[in-house]
């Protein structure tokens, strides 16, 4: 990662103060990073803004002033209820996405983008952490094979000295 990158809490900080301004009655994002894979932007962002959050959607349902989210958890579904303003973090299983057709594509064209800096919003983000050093683990060595029980334990207690 490099210092030009943006930190998770600072995305966090920005959202936060763009939820500020804007004032979302639904705030739905991806689960994960693709650079880091940290699961916690959304997370960050709730707590910032105290706002109830759900994680891992696969359905979300609007309710008047309420959502519930659906997700999975080990024991099979999991429904949530939250009070609307919320967060939501989803799953890959919550959409089915869909291709753009050439006249939207056209029509995106002519709207207005608003675009803001992070100075326009009063958020510092400049980097706090800054990568070292990336090192890839050593080369796993061979294994080999022991002839019986009694010489597996002999190794695991004399050469390897985990029991």
């Amino acid at each position: 990662e490099t210092d030009a990158e943006l930190q998770p809490l600072a995305v966090a900080k920005l959202l936060k103060a763009l939820v500020d301004k804007e004032q979302p009655g639904l705030i739905i994002l991806g689960k994960q990073a693709i650079d880091d894979d940290a699961n916690q932007t959304g997370q960050m962002l709730a707590a910032l803004a105290d706002l109830p959050q759900a994680t891992f959607a696969s359905k979300v349902e609007i309710a008047g002033d309420k959502v519930n989210v659906t997700r999975e958890v080990d024991g099979g579904l999991e429904t949530l209820s939250l009070t609307l303003p919320a967060v939501v973090t989803t799953d890959l299983r919550l959409n089915e996405p869909r291709y753009v057709t050439l006249p939207n594509i056209m029509k995106a064209k002519k709207k207005q983008l608003d675009t803001a800096r992070p100075e326009d919003l009063g958020v510092d983000v400049a980097p706090r952490l800054k990568t070292l050093k990336v090192a890839e683990p050593a080369k796993r060595g061979a294994g080999i094979k022991v002839p019986d029980i009694a010489t597996l334990v002999d190794k695991l207690k004399n050469e390897a000295k985990v029991i």
